[in-house]
């Protein structure tokens, strides 16, 4: 114990509590959760093994006044262990969004955020890393929080999806000769058959790794059908590459990761009588301009994670200046998609009337709905209010802002904004320039 520097601002009992807790930190890859006196999140960081990192911020070794500062707030930290490093960088991702710790903020340097960017409207496009999205209508997928760790995911990446990481020039490199170009400079393949492999890598990138390895099997066996026997071997290869990949990065879809240890979806099965945590949560919204460019939004969380991959967004049929019609109309279509993974819980943006214009439909599929009702204070910890379908009347329950409930169900209520308004304001530029 004479070896941990405990000198914060909170009680003996906490320190105490605390330091026998540090004994307990596996060593395992995960992502840390300090907290303050109050329970609050102030701090999230991810580790490749816990036991290690966790303990260094209270060892007795010269630290930063930034640090320090942290340190003498910490009355208690939590973690979740995942499987791999990758594993930790994306969830760290997701919960620094989820939880908007002041200490992020305080202590982060911009130079450690970055974002994988592809420029799919390039006729030949690259792979880059940026500090600072732009809007000129590339893909940008992140934020991470560390640069070197996704570098090292694209690296192994690259063997299975071959691309250009510098403007293309035509000129053949040694990259070329190495398999790491996917070859056009050499006449292996063309732009469009490049893109297709781009959008591939895209989407492993965005978590959907499991529904790409479906989409290459169904592609593999309708080549070896119509007898194409080279695009068959190709596609053999890239199956092969994808399954040596998960015994090293498992991406952002989560599903090794223990959500018993999501104490928000844990709170969300106890608040909804759920008979287990909801894996799949999926949160829907409406925006429009006076009845025109009417858009619905779906989002995917699972296990607590956004599923970039899953997302869906819905241009409505009828245009109207009615939310609750047309949020009765999104969840009609989605309905029908029995494809996709139905949920476990849905998440309305809106009141009262938005859950009751859709409740029979989902209480049909046996699917647990809320609505957030957001009408009042919008700041960074303000209560979050949400109407609960209870035997045939409803419950308006106000949750603890600083709540871990709170924070989660605003994550997903967030996202499912933003997502829809990116498509409203996408249909109206291009309204725009007819």
């Amino acid at each position: 114990m004479h070896d941990y520097d405990l000198d914060s601002s909170v009680t003996s009992e906490m320190r105490d509590a605390l330091l026998q807790k540090l004994k307990t930190l596996p060593a395992s890859p995960g992502v840390y959760f300090h907290k303050d006196a109050d329970g609050q999140v102030i701090y999230v960081g991810k580790a490749a093994v816990l036991k290690n990192r966790v303990r260094q911020y209270f060892h007795k070794t010269q630290k930063d006044a930034k640090t320090i500062a942290l340190v003498r707030e910490i009355a208690d930290t939590d973690w979740i262990v995942v499987d791999t490093e990758m594993d930790a960088l994306f969830l760290e991702s997701e919960m620094i969004k989820r939880y908007k710790p002041k200490w992020n903020i305080l202590l982060r340097d911009d130079k450690t955020v970055s974002y994988v960017r592809i420029d799919m409207k390039s006729e030949v496009p690259y792979v880059s890393f940026t500090r600072t999205p732009q809007d000129d209508k590339a893909t940008y997928i992140g934020p991470f929080y560390g640069k070197s760790a996704v570098e090292k995911a694209l690296r192994i990446l690259r063997k299975v999806f071959p691309y250009y990481d510098k403007p293309y020039d035509g000129k053949k490199t040694l990259n070329t000769d190495l398999g790491l170009t996917p070859g056009i400079e050499i006449g292996k393949t063309t732009p469009t058959e490049y893109k297709k492999n781009l959008r591939k890598l895209r989407l492993y990138l965005e978590g959907g790794r499991h529904k790409l390895i479906k989409d290459l099997e169904k592609q593999m066996a309708d080549a070896a059908k119509n007898q194409n026997f080279e695009e068959a071997a190709e596609l053999k290869k890239q199956l092969f590459g994808l399954r040596e990949l998960q015994k090293k990065i498992v991406f952002s879809d989560k599903e090794f990761l223990d959500i018993s240890s999501d104490q928000a979806l844990v709170d969300l099965q106890m608040l909804l009588h759920l008979s287990e945590p909801p894996r799949r949560i999926e949160g829907y919204d409406i925006s429009h301009q006076s009845g025109t460019n009417v858009v619905g939004s779906m989002v995917v969380f699972v296990n607590g994670v956004s599923d970039r991959a899953e997302y869906r967004k819905f241009k409505l049929r009828n245009q109207r200046n009615d939310d609750t019609a047309n949020l009765r109309e999104v969840i009609e279509r989605r309905l029908k998609h029995q494809e996709w993974e139905f949920p476990n819980l849905v998440i309305l943006d809106g009141g009262l009337g938005q859950v009751n214009a859709v409740q029979d439909l989902l209480t049909e599929q046996q699917i647990a709905v809320i609505g957030r009702d957001k009408s009042g204070d919008h700041t960074r910890n303000a209560a979050v209010r949400i109407i609960v379908p209870r035997a045939g009347s409803y419950d308006t329950l106000t949750l603890p802002g600083d709540s871990h409930i709170a924070k989660l169900i605003a994550r997903i209520d967030d996202e499912a904004h933003r997502f829809a308004i990116t498509y409203h304001t996408l249909l109206k530029r291009k309204q725009m320039l007819k």
